[in-house]
């Protein structure tokens, strides 16, 4: 998505400041200019909008108790031996539950070896940072040549590969400034998460921003959600102007901004999954991910939930929660009962799902874990998915994942790559992450010439060190902004 200007360099942090929850940040009211955006989203379709809501709580009501019922096993597998095959027959599950688990994609031993070398690497470095700081569980670390080896594994990008051309579309305009063939990389760090940790206990959230999800200046810039505003999330309004919502068109989200406030941690690059691969075994309630398992409609109702207030609050209806929820207990805050509130929603940090503030997605029972992983496997999920970390590990060994998010080829994303290889060639921290010195004195920190030995060559096109190529497959769109990307990553003239 496309990205602001950042600072030339950020604040000193970890990544406890992208979450208010984990830095211990107060909610303020957020400003009047809030409420008057409220009501110019739904202006002229405040009909639609209610009964499009009654239709989300219905299907919603549906879909929570098969997947509380269900729970792991709702997560759709892929095997990295049948990629192509398995992405194919599974893509209607695959993009409704808007995650995925695929299994092998880089060899076991290799994989393993990974932790091995950072830990070693971050021995000899005992100055770095990380989350939180008194035993560092997620590391503030991204230059490790263990984390630049992984990031351009042939394997991981043919995988990216897949899941991009598979899965997301750009409708019929093929001239969208967009490559789907060509996936650009992203920085991030990692977590070792150490049996007993309850520090890293992060609640449901979202990536992506928070605030920018309603403003125009931020998601509505590509007006991804305009059907959402116009009562039509699901096609089903009828009124002439397109089709439902679709988690997975990409033409809008090229243009779209999800970091307005340079918030320590916010993703600005169109990130369409992200993701980590496992370097350890790892499994339900031992420090893993969870996730709830139905993207679209989770999402729609995260966008709509700030335009409905409960008639009778769940004290008032004696501790009830199937009254509570039921639609006739909310109403619709429009004109002089609008108010400024986007709930869990802070400028400068994600979006977070406190305790009873989404209180229709039932989180306490449709957060459901990521299956057993081993080492080797790579965990994907939704931009717009709601996800969370057990809030203790209570396994026996670490739990250990290198973040390496799926991102396609856009104008903004390139222009970060600049930033970003600036970045590594200096050994500091990506420039959407808490800045400071980073790496830049770290013993064995990789450089420039060990990626250009040791990486594959399509992995160093992916972090700006090389022209990137063009694929024969891509849409006019695509081929072009990846001439536009090489320019810009100064490998071709601008005439």
């Amino acid at each position: 998505m496309a990205s602001m200007n950042s600072p030339a360099g950020k604040a000193e942090g970890d990544i406890s400041d992208t979450f208010a929850s984990l830095s211990g940040k107060k909610a303020q009211p957020l400003p009047d200019r809030f409420r008057e955006l409220k009501l110019r989203l739904v202006d002229g379709h405040e009909d639609a909008v209610i009964a499009s809501w009654k239709r989300l709580l219905s299907t919603l009501k549906r879909e929570n108790e098969i997947i509380a019922r269900t729970g792991p096993a709702i997560v759709p597998e892929v095997r990295f031996s049948h990629l192509h095959d398995d992405l194919q027959s599974l893509k209607p599950e695959i993009q409704k539950r808007g995650v995925a688990v695929i299994r092998g994609v880089i060899p076991e031993d290799e994989a393993r070896s990974y932790k091995f070398e950072i830990e070693e690497y971050a021995r000899q470095n005992p100055q770095t940072r990380g989350f939180p700081p008194t035993n560092p569980q997620i590391l503030e670390l991204y230059w490790s040549p263990a984390q630049l080896r992984a990031r351009s594994h042939p394997s991981l990008l043919t995988t990216q590969r897949a899941l991009m051309t598979s899965l997301w579309h750009t409708g019929s305009d093929h001239s969208t400034p967009l490559s789907l063939h060509t996936p650009l990389s992203y920085a991030d760090r990692l977590r070792i998460r150490q049996p007993g940790d309850a520090h890293f206990a992060l609640g449901p959230h979202q990536d992506a921003g928070s605030v920018e999800r309603w403003e125009e200046g931020g998601y509505g810039r590509g007006g991804v959600y305009e059907a959402v505003w116009r009562g039509a999330w699901d096609g089903a309004a009828g009124d002439g102007e397109g089709g439902g919502f679709d988690a997975y068109d990409a033409a809008g989200r090229v243009g779209a901004v999800t970091d307005l406030y340079s918030g320590l941690g916010a993703c600005s690059m169109f990130r369409m999954f992200q993701g980590w691969l496992a370097m350890s075994e790892s499994g339900p309630l031992r420090g893993t991910l969870l996730v709830n398992p139905l993207v679209r409609e989770t999402g729609v109702y995260a966008l709509l939930r700030p335009f409905f207030r409960a008639r009778r609050g769940l004290k008032e209806v004696g501790g009830d929660r199937g009254r509570y929820l039921e639609e006739r207990n909310w109403e619709f805050t429009a004109g002089g009962r609008m108010d400024s509130e986007l709930q869990g929603a802070m400028p400068g940090c994600a979006q977070e799902f406190p305790e009873g503030a989404h209180p229709h997605l039932e989180l306490d029972r449709t957060m459901v874990h990521v299956p057993e992983v081993r080492p080797g496997d790579y965990v994907v999920w939704h931009c717009d998915s709601i996800h969370a970390v057990d809030k203790k590990h209570n396994g026996t060994a670490d739990s250990s994942v290198l973040y390496i998010p799926v991102c396609p080829t856009t104008k903004a994303s390139a222009e970060y790559v600049v930033r970003q290889r600036a970045a590594f060639r200096d050994g500091t921290p990506g420039p959407d992450f808490p800045g400071g010195e980073g790496e830049s004195k770290h013993i064995g920190r990789a450089t420039e010439e060990y990626v250009k030995k040791y990486c594959d060559p399509a992995g160093v096109q992916s972090m700006g060190l090389d022209k990137l190529a063009t694929v024969e497959a891509d849409t006019p769109g695509g081929k072009a902004v990846v001439a536009e990307a090489n320019r810009i990553l100064g490998f071709e003239r601008c005439d």
